[in-house]
């Protein structure tokens, strides 16, 4: 009794240090939240490979300027003539602004004198967020009513963006964390577990944040707002889910009779091979973004395989230290109660063993159906238009600077206040001039001088030079981040490489275009890599090929169709205008990585039945068992990265529907009907080239083990 009042009382002192240290660590990490916002960047230019021509051409434009002060471009419109006196005199109104940083250029008159442009030059060290609105109040006090004032221009969008993202800290997170408590209650009718459970989460989440935070503070890495959204959401949903699994299993052991202490030690050991594996499925395919040329992307990769790493390190640590010491409690007031069951006995009742048995019988007929409606469903592929999204439609919902940007097309060129550059040698510069001047879709083009203004031979004004290099300034036609824009500046690359192969065409649509360009690219790279490294770890899992090439094939089947639906929704429902080319490569990563979770969940509990009872019989129980704890892991991470709909960015709610669809669709479908329709059709086969595929022989041996 002595012995055992010692080893009760150091488990309970080890769970409490477990408990303590991860709340420590949320007490450091959870303030970070706040300070994330001081380390990001959500410039694109910063994400692109140092390879691109955009790149290149922003290297040399930073040699021409003379301050790091972002342009705003003011529109003033009125729907009568607009006086001139009016826009000058706001002009020399805004010399006292305080994040201004240069001079004010304009105003510049519309032909049909309704509107007027102004570009001013705000600070690059404020936040754009913080000048923009003080531009904004400022117009708006200078102004007489009934005339209308725009901020738009790099500045003005990027104000926007920052401003959408705002409410990832706070509301993103509240609605992901209510959502999957509302789901634990329901599931767990208690009312301890789902707050041990959603504790587990956050502070898996907060000890990601600050690993984070320090990496990207030190120029480790890169985190813009998408990365800290997708960020917040994976931990929540992920680490719910290695909950559940431990949960189930914990449930298991106390059912059977088992004190709490010994309950947990059972739930650890059978519940720490699937979510090792799982974890690092999801790790491994999230570090396959490494090889990505293009920074976004190769960003996330460490970022979202740290959270992952957390969460399965919390699961298998802080939640087991609380439900070690509230045992039984953690499930009131519906506490498990022990039950006289043999150790592999499954319960002829409920509604999975009823799915179960119905698969059995009609193996063959469900799995070539379900294929069938899925890979009609996956045609629907062909709709997804992932060849970019124009600036003005990265933010959902009202934006001013998308306002502003139409009146500017309304009344000057449209690509006014985000020309195009050219970098070219000096000796190259009057002819280049001369012939980009020319272009179908360039409004007009000048040489640049050291105030930054046009080079004005008349006037003495020459171009700037630095180290052999001028700077020519093209304005388009049609707005910066549209198609014709595109095409007009890939025209400019064709004739600037001709006069001068060292040209460099950059600025805001060039950027967009190896943007675009970089992320195909990656796509064709980076999927074959996440697919081999996931296959080599289900082998290893499951001691088998076969299974894990059919795994794997279910999941893609299902990935393609959750695109082919989704690509519909946009289209037909939403109307969006197209969808990043990043959209499918971050689907295919999470959709991959996590749908083959529910697949690890399944089939090591299906292998550990088939030891004893043999295939078929073991993906029955296996089906049975792991039904319900499977179905609700899927249901609370669709929740969680439906949550990032709340947040009115093009990209997240597009990878936010795709995702919550295809868990969904892996969940009632795939894992459900597809992969154990297939085993059951295979049969021990399934196991090659394993011992497992002589089953007859191997439960032999193991029942003479027994007997022994």
């Amino acid at each position: 009794m002595a012995r055992h009042r010692v080893g009760t009382g150091l488990r309970i002192l080890i769970y409490a240090i477990l408990i303590l240290g991860w709340l420590g660590a949320a007490a450091i990490g959870g303030p970070t939240f706040g300070k994330l916002s001081t380390v990001q960047t959500n410039d694109q230019t910063a994400f692109l490979p140092t390879s691109a021509e955009a790149t290149q051409a922003l290297e040399w434009q930073q040699k021409f300027r003379t301050s790091d002060a972002i342009p705003a471009v003011v529109v003033i419109a009125d729907p009568g003539p607009l006086d001139p006196e009016a826009a000058a005199q706001l002009a020399r109104d805004l010399k006292g602004f305080e994040y201004l940083d240069g001079a004010v250029t304009g105003p510049f008159m519309s032909e049909d004198g309704h509107a007027a442009e102004l570009i001013v030059p705000l600070k690059g060290d404020a936040k754009a967020d913080v000048s923009v609105e003080a531009l904004r109040g400022e117009l708006a006090s200078s102004l007489a009513p009934g005339i209308d004032v725009y901020v738009t221009g790099p500045a003005g969008f990027s104000a926007d963006l920052v401003e959408a993202f705002s409410g990832i800290d706070g509301v993103l997170l509240s609605v992901a964390l209510g959502a999957v408590l509302v789901i634990l209650l329901i599931v767990y009718r208690s009312a301890l577990l789902p707050i041990a459970v959603l504790s587990t989460s956050m502070v898996a989440l907060c000890a990601a944040v600050l690993v984070v935070f320090l990496l990207a503070k030190n120029d480790v890495i890169r985190l813009d707002g998408q990365a800290q959204g997708i960020l917040s959401i994976l931990v929540i949903g992920a680490a719910t889910d290695y909950s559940l699994l431990f949960v189930a299993r914990h449930k298991e052991a106390l059912t059977s009779g088992q004190n709490r202490f010994s309950a947990v030690g059972t739930a650890w050991k059978r519940s720490l091979e699937p979510i090792i594996a799982s974890g690092g499925t999801v790790a491994v395919g999230l570090l396959c973004l490494l090889f990505s040329d293009l920074n976004s992307n190769k960003a996330l990769g460490p970022i979202a395989a740290t959270g992952i790493v957390f969460s399965v390190i919390a699961a298998l640590s802080f939640l087991p230290a609380v439900l070690g010491l509230l045992g039984r409690a953690a499930y009131w007031p519906f506490m498990p109660r022990h039950r006289q069951q043999h150790q592999h006995e499954v319960p002829h009742r409920g509604l999975w063993f009823r799915i179960a048995a119905w698969v059995a019988k009609h193996p063959r007929p469900i799995w070539v159906v379900t294929a069938i409606v899925l890979a009609a469903a996956a045609a629907g592929t062909l709709q997804l238009k992932a060849s970019g999204v124009p600036q003005s439609a990265l933010v959902i919902g009202a934006s001013e600077a998308r306002s502003g940007q139409e009146v500017l097309g309304r009344h000057f060129p449209g690509g006014s206040g985000s020309p195009a550059t050219v970098i070219t040698a000096q000796a190259d510069a009057d002819q280049m001039l001369e012939a980009l001047a020319g272009l179908d879709g360039v409004a007009s083009a000048y040489a640049q001088a050291e105030d930054g203004g046009p080079a004005i031979e008349q006037r003495g004004i020459e171009p700037y030079v630095v180290d052999g290099k001028v700077l020519l300034s093209v304005t388009l036609e049609d707005a910066a981040d549209s198609d014709q824009a595109a095409s007009t500046v890939a025209d400019l690359r064709s004739a600037a490489h001709q006069i001068d192969p060292g040209s460099l065409v950059g600025g805001t649509t060039a950027t967009q275009m190896d943007k675009n360009a970089t992320a195909t690219s990656d796509l064709w790279k980076i999927i074959p890599l996440i697919l081999v490294s996931i296959s080599l770890i289900l082998m290893l899992l499951l001691r088998s090929i076969l299974a894990p090439l059919l795994l794997i094939a279910s999941t893609v089947l299902s990935y393609g169709a959750a695109m082919g639906v989704s690509a519909l929704v946009f289209n037909h429902v939403f109307d969006y205008v197209g969808a990043d080319p990043a959209v499918p490569l971050f689907g295919f990563v999470f959709l991959v990585a996590l749908g083959v979770d529910y697949n690890i969940f399944l089939m090591t509990r299906v292998r550990e039945e088939s030891l004893v009872h043999g295939t078929r019989e073991g993906m029955r129980r296996g089906l049975s068992v792991t039904g319900g704890v499977i179905t609700s892991a899927g249901i609370v991470l669709a929740a969680t990265f439906a949550a990032l709909g709340v947040i009115p960015i093009m990209f997240l709610g597009q990878l936010g529907f795709i995702v919550a669809f295809g868990v969904l669709l892996d969940t009632f479908v795939v894992r459900s009907l597809l992969v154990p329709a297939l085993v059951e059709d295979i049969g021990p086969m399934v196991w090659w080239p394993s011992k497992l595929m002589h089953e007859h022989r191997h439960r032999a041996a193991r029942r003479g083990a027994d007997l022994l």
